[in-house]
């Protein structure tokens, strides 16, 4: 990793695995997702498929932790997360994106 743990807070060591961790699991995805791709054997294609998607179970696990323990990742998550507007718009959306709670962010009520 690329800082000295002994010289961090622990919340803050914890958040830094825990990003480390998203980081190895995303690269994970992609290499199942690219040999998925790529794969004409049936039965091995499956077994790829379901590592890729156990990848992917990792990675929400990881985003929700760091939902629950780095406030800006809460704040962006509930903007961007299950919107329909283009991704670049969601933020600019403002009060026309309110949903029934009179939450600002842009995304579906229908959960």
């Amino acid at each position: 990793m690329q800082y000295i743990e002994e010289k961090l807070d622990p919340k803050t060591a914890d958040c830094a695995r825990a990003l480390k961790s998203l980081q190895e699991e995303l690269e994970a995805t992609s290499y199942y997702h690219q040999r998925f791709a790529t794969t004409t054997e049936p039965e091995l294609k499956d077994i790829v498929g379901h590592n890729r998607d156990e990848e992917i179970e990792h990675c929400c696990m990881l985003i929700e932790w760091l939902r629950r323990n780095m406030p800006k990742w809460d704040e962006n998550l509930r903007t961007y997360l299950f919107t329909s507007a283009p991704l670049t718009e969601v933020e600019s959306a403002g009060a026309e994106g309110a949903g029934a709670d009179g939450d600002l962010s842009v995304r579906s009520t229908n959960r």
